[in-house]
This record gives C-alpha cells, sequence and structure tokens, in this order.
C-alpha cells in the first residue's frame, strides 16, 4: 500500500520597508530633498541561491535603479537597509524585485509609496520601549498632512547602519533599553550621526543600562546615580509656558530647516495645566554633569541635560517619559514639541501654503558645469523661426510664382525642411560640442576626534559627453552614496540624472547614461575616517579671540577664513604645513549676513537659468570661487523663506548657520586643484577635468580640538 504524503511548498518572505517608521501595513515617512532608508527582510525556506535585489522608480525626467547582491541559504533570513535621496518624493512610486542569478523574477513588491513630509517638517525617530511610549507632537491647525510633525517608530532589527539614512530625521529618541539591542553597525552609523549634526534624546530605564554600554555611557553628559522621587508641582507646566512661539530669526532657530510663522502666536504659554499630573509621584535619577548644562529641573533636582558632540548634540533625561505619571500627562505631546524647540506657530498657523524652492544642488551645478556647451539666444531662435516662416511661405510662392512653376513646391517644400535640419544640426554643433569633461567639487566638513578626524563629504560632479555614451562611477569608502540633481520643488521637484547603482558593502559601483552634448550633476555623499587636513582652536582674548589656524596638509589653502559670532574674517593663504595665530577683534571682519546677500545676488538666477534650454549663458552660470562655495554653505542668511515661497532648499547638514548660532566658530579653508584621496569618483579618464575642495571646520569657542 502506497501512502502519499503532502509535500509542504517552500516559502519566500519579500518585504520592503520604504522610509522612517514603516512596517505593520503603513508606509515609511520621507523627508522631501533629504536622504532615507530603505530596509529589506527576505526569508527563505526553500532551495538555496544567490538573489540581486532591486529597487526602481520611474520618474518624469530620471530613472532611479539600486542593486544589492545577497546570498540566500536554505532556511535563512537576510535584513539589510541603504540610504536613498528623496528627489522627487510625492510623485515616485517604487518598485521591489528580487532576481536570481539567472534573471528569474523570483518576488516582488510594486507602487510602494511614502508618506511624504514637506522640507521643513520636524521628524523625530522613536526607538521606544514600547508602542504605547512613543512621543507624540500636538495637531497642527494646517491642512497640509504634510506639514504636521511627526514621529516615526524605529526598530532595532529595521535601524540603518549607514550614518547618511538617518539625515532625514530631525531627532531620534532612544530609550536605553532598546538601544543594548543596537549592532555595532548600528551603533556606529548613529554616531557618526550624531557627530555630523544630530540630535539624540536618551531616556533611561535603568542606570546600569547606560553603565554598562560604554558607547551610551560617553554619549551622556552626565553620570546617573540612584533613582529618587520627585513631583514636577509646576515646574514643568513652566518650563512648557516658555516654549517658543515663532523664530525671530528664521536662519539662526531651526534645529532643521526653519518653520515660518506669524510673531506673537505662542500656544506654549496658554497650556491649561494638568494638576494631577503636577501632584504626582515619578522616579528619576540624580546625576552628576560632565560636560553641558541643565535645560529642565523639578524639586532642586535636573531632570534633562543638554551637551554638543561634534556638530551634534545629546539630551539626557533623567526619567523614562515611557512611564506613568508622564505617560498619562496631557501636556506630553507639548513636552516633546518644547524639547525639540518646535515653534509653537507651527501648531496654531492656519491655511499654511508654503511653496516653491530652488535647489542648493543648483547653485553648486552652476559653478562647475561645462563653459564648452553654449545656449542659443532666444533672439536668434525667434529669427530662425521667423526666417523659415518667411522661406516656407512668402519666398517660396513668389519665387515659384516668378518662375511660373507652382508645381514646384512639392520638391522645394521637403528640401527646405532639409536645408534648415542640417542649419539647426550646424548651430547645435557649433553651440554644444566639445571634448567629454568632468568637473568636481567638494564639500568636506571635518569631525574631530581622537588620533584622526570623519570627513563627511558631499562630491559635486558634472559630466558633459562628446557622444552618447555610458560611463562607470564608483567608490570604495565606508558609506557613499550617489545621485542625480535635485531641482528642487521650483525646477519640477525631480531627480534629473539617471543612476543605475550597485549598493556594496563598502560604497558603490554605478553606470550613468549622458546624452551627446549634454552635461548633467552628479552628487555624491560619503564619509571616511582620515588625519585632519585643517585644525584650528579659538578661545576669548581681552574682548576678542585668539585664533589659532594649522594647515596640515603638504599643500597651501589658498584662502582661509573664519566665521564667528554672526562675522566672517579673512585669514588669507596658509602654507603647507604652516601654523598662524591671529587676534580676531569683535568689529572687524564682514557681517556674515551681508556677506552671503551680496555674494549669492545671482543664485536663483543661476539655479533658474540651468532649467532653461536657450537664453543667455552667463545666467545660468557661476564661477567656483572660495566666495561663491562659502556663500552656498551660510544660504540661511538669505532667511528661509521669501513670504510663502522657500528661498532654496537642501539636504540636512549641507548649510552652517545653526552652528555659527549656537556660538560655534567655523573655518573654511579652500584647497583649489585637489580632492580628498580616495574619494575620486570616476572611472575613466575624460581629455578635461578640473577638481576643488572646501573644507568646513567647526571649532567650539574656549575648547582647544
Amino acid at each position: 500500500m502506497t501512502i502519499w504524503l503532502p509535500v509542504a511548498r517552500a516559502e519566500l518572505q519579500f518585504d520592503v520597508f520604504l522610509g522612517y517608521g514603516s512596517g505593520g501595513g503603513n508606509d515609511g515617512f520621507v523627508h522631501e530633498a533629504n536622504w532615507f532608508p530603505v530596509a529589506c527582510e527576505v526569508f527563505n525556506d526553500g532551495p538555496g541561491f544567490n538573489a540581486v535585489f532591486e529597487l526602481t522608480s520611474q520618474q518624469f525626467t530620471g530613472d532611479q535603479r539600486r542593486r544589492v547582491k545577497i546570498e540566500l541559504p536554505t532556511n535563512t533570513r537576510k535584513r539589510f537597509t541603504f540610504p536613498v535621496f528623496a528627489g522627487a518624493s510625492r510623485f515616485a512610486s517604487w518598485h521591489a524585485r528580487l532576481y536570481d542569478t539567472g534573471g528569474k523574477l523570483r518576488a516582488e513588491r510594486t507602487d510602494i509609496r511614502s508618506r511624504d513630509l514637506a522640507w521643513e517638517t520636524v521628524l523625530l525617530g522613536s526607538v521606544a520601549r514600547s508602542f504605547g511610549g512613543l512621543p507624540a507632537f500636538p495637531a497642527a491647525k494646517a491642512g497640509r498632512t504634510d506639514l504636521q510633525p511627526q514621529v516615526a517608530r524605529m526598530t532595532p532589527e529595521l535601524f540603518p547602519d549607514n550614518p547618511i539614512a538617518l539625515e532625514g530625521l530631525t531627532a531620534l529618541y532612544l530609550n536605553s533599553e532598546k538601544a543594548l539591542e543596537l549592532s555595532t553597525n548600528q551603533v556606529a552609523a548613529l554616531l557618526a550621526w550624531v557627530r555630523d549634526g544630530g540630535h539624540v534624546i536618551i531616556a533611561p530605564e535603568q542606570a546600569q543600562d547606560i553603565s554598562s554600554t560604554p558607547w551610551l555611557d560617553r554619549l551622556m553628559p552626565v553620570t546617573l546615580d540612584a533613582a529618587t522621587t520627585n513631583r514636577s508641582q509646576g515646574a514643568l507646566q513652566s518650563w512648557l509656558q516658555t516654549g517658543p512661539g515663532a523664530p525671530a530669526v528664521e536662519a539662526a532657530a531651526p534645529a532643521f530647516p526653519g518653520q515660518p510663522g506669524r510673531p506673537g502666536a505662542n500656544p506654549y504659554a496658554g497650556l491649561a495645566a494638568d494638576p494631577a499630573f503636577e501632584n504626582a509621584e515619578f522616579l528619576a535619577f540624580t546625576g552628576r554633569v560632565r560636560d553641558g548644562e541643565v535645560v529642565l529641573s523639578a524639586g532642586g533636582q535636573p531632570l534633562a541635560w543638554t551637551a554638543a558632540r561634534g556638530r551634534g548634540q545629546v539630551t539626557a533625561l533623567a526619567f523614562s517619559p515611557e512611564r506613568e505619571p508622564f505617560r498619562s500627562w496631557k501636556n506630553k505631546s507639548w513636552f516633546w514639541a518644547r524639547l525639540l524647540n518646535v515653534p509653537g506657530s507651527v501648531f496654531v498657523q492656519e491655511n499654511r501654503n508654503i511653496y516653491g524652492g530652488w535647489s542648493l544642488d543648483s547653485v553648486f551645478g552652476a559653478m562647475i558645469d561645462t563653459r564648452q556647451v553654449h545656449k542659443l539666444p532666444v533672439e536668434w531662435l525667434l529669427a530662425l523661426l521667423v526666417v523659415y516662416l518667411l522661406v516656407i511661405g512668402p519666398v517660396d510662392r513668389w519665387v515659384l510664382k516668378k518662375l511660373n512653376r507652382q508645381m514646384l513646391t512639392w520638391l522645394t517644400f521637403p528640401a527646405y525642411v532639409v536645408l534648415f535640419s542640417l542649419l539647426i544640426y550646424w548651430i547645435g554643433y557649433r553651440l554644444r560640442a566639445g571634448e567629454t569633461e568632468w568637473n568636481e567639487f567638494q564639500l568636506v566638513d571635518v569631525l574631530p576626534r581622537a588620533g584622526e578626524a570623519d570627513l563627511r563629504g558631499r562630491s559635486f560632479a558634472t559630466l558633459y559627453s562628446s557622444v552618447n555614451a555610458r560611463y562607470q562611477l564608483a567608490s570604495d569608502q565606508p558609506y557613499a552614496t550617489l545621485r542625480g540633481e535635485f531641482t528642487g520643488p521650483a525646477g519640477g521637484g525631480q531627480d534629473s540624472s539617471r543612476v543605475d547603482a550597485e549598493v556594496r558593502p563598502h560604497g558603490f559601483a554605478a553606470e550613468v547614461a549622458v546624452p551627446v552634448w549634454m552635461s548633467l550633476l552628479y552628487i555624491s555623499d560619503w564619509e571616511e575616517s582620515a588625519a585632519a587636513p585643517v585644525a584650528a582652536t579659538v578661545t576669548p582674548h581681552n574682548g576678542g579671540w585668539d585664533v589659532k589656524v594649522q594647515n596640515r596638509l603638504p599643500r597651501p589653502l589658498t584662502d582661509v577664513r573664519l566665521a564667528l559670532q554672526g562675522r566672517l574674517y579673512p585669514f588669507g593663504n596658509l602654507a603647507a604645513g604652516e601654523t598662524k595665530n591671529l587676534i580676531v577683534a569683535p568689529g572687524a571682519g564682514m557681517a556674515l549676513a551681508d556677506f552671503v546677500r551680496n555674494t549669492a545676488s545671482r543664485f536663483q538666477e543661476a539655479a533658474g537659468g540651468r532649467r532653461q534650454l536657450f537664453g543667455n549663458d552667463q545666467a545660468a552660470r557661476l564661477e567656483l570661487s572660495p566666495a561663491n562655495a562659502i556663500a552656498a554653505s551660510f544660504i540661511g542668511q538669505l532667511g528661509i523663506y521669501q513670504g510663502a515661497v522657500r528661498t532654496f532648499v537642501y539636504p540636512a547638514g549641507t548649510e552652517l548657520s545653526p552652528l555659527v548660532a549656537r556660538g560655534d566658530a567655523v573655518l573654511l579653508a579652500w584647497d583649489a586643484g585637489h580632492t580628498v584621496a580616495g574619494s575620486t569618483l570616476r572611472r575613466f579618464n575624460p581629455p578635461r577635468t578640473s577638481q576643488s575642495t572646501l573644507f568646513r571646520l567647526a571649532v567650539p569657542v574656549g575648547k582647544p580640538l
């Protein structure tokens, strides 16, 4: 007798999570003009195979494709994350597919969409102990959901292991118990993100969670001791009511790009107290301050401390906001808004109609774009059109009538079309033909730490192609990404270049297609450890500052300046290995806002000119100079808005005004003709190349590095 047993069918689980807080059937949040994480989880219960994960997005003008090679043995679960840029988040539809090495489609998820947030909207990531302990924000009255501050729940399993993927967050709440579940690579990404400008808020469950975890203990500005009982008794209510109404100076106020608002709108001041909370006992740890300052106290005991960490910030709480009575506090959502200094006008202003904004990418593109390409002036185009209409119309009719050969129009008309087509081709050749050219400019932020430095770079490169061709780009840096030019909302909000990239454990390998006689801009965000190229100290001295600047490179720096206390001071050149000491007087130099206003007067014209096929060449070009690069680095000094219209939009960390606003000095050093060793993207040799770098070093005043 034969018994037939059912055969278990092999299963392939394939889940893709887009943005912050995705999972559980919800799309994640994506911040306009910023990087965001894409996470994939694959479980293979069948025969093992080698796979290729592919993420694509067909936009109006660009085709973005990211691939990851993975091995999938039998009965294995693989998770991985990588950063993607929100170049057209409001229009993008993403498709994820899993192929085997033979090209067979094994699984797919199509039309994946995100919950898109406007560029200025606050987004708090949360690695909370429980779902009920998630932070929250008050509801905003603005009708647009993309302007409502949001909280994204993030799990340790899908937490990014690349700091660039965290840059779309305004801040991150981290429960100490969940911090223990982060892997070594995730911790490294978190710390790098904080050093480069991130804000992490740490809440303790137990003091031992922190003291037994070296990286978390080093991050804290305080050593936690015993837990004691405390009561607010009006202290937290009073602290809430001092929350900001509307920022007085938009460029200086935001932790993430500024918030508009009308003066006097301050809902914090009118918050009603919650007597049950104010009189309830709660557990809070005492602590010994290492650095930083106390930002919140109750009953004579500090409840929150904050300190700078590189360009970023850490805030440590003495209590767990996920436990009672905080969990039931009626003003809990306002606590989180106050902790992040979100202007109250964000929540009370109705019908906020914010729009527009040119991308800062276009400004850098205008600096380095090829000068071989010339635009056809509109006057010439109109003249050519008029001549064409005259020739195929009245002139043709008059000539053939004179010859009494009107039937020849069947021959003359095609001849005119061919003639003018050849003429247009000849004009295009004369205006746009040239040699393949690669121009690269780097913004490199120097982040000192013990023994060396982290270099956070942004490489802008234009590639002009003399033929229809594909070009190879690659990077072997620990963290590196590649994207096309983001045009900004005023330019259609598109990622204008096509990128086909393989994401690797270290860096990427990409192929880009450039049409004949076209110039396209590509941007690579990267981070690596290296020796610091420059160093500086700034200490108070007789009402001014004693500034010491050192060039650690084997070549001269040709233009060095210092931004400090709202002014810009020129230091001239620094020879190779030279150290220069200067005494800076407060009234010397030039007001930083005036410098940016004067230098950046043509930035919007140039950004718009890059989108136009015809017109004046000079309107779309800017000189690649230290002055222009520095002005772009402080573009927020122009103001975030002109009325309801944004001026410029840019990824977090590009603009340095918040560092000057918090009291740091910023050293800016121009390295002409060079880029950081090992950061070159191109894997081909064009006939024409150029390269330059602007180093940017934030220096805490009075704290030698």
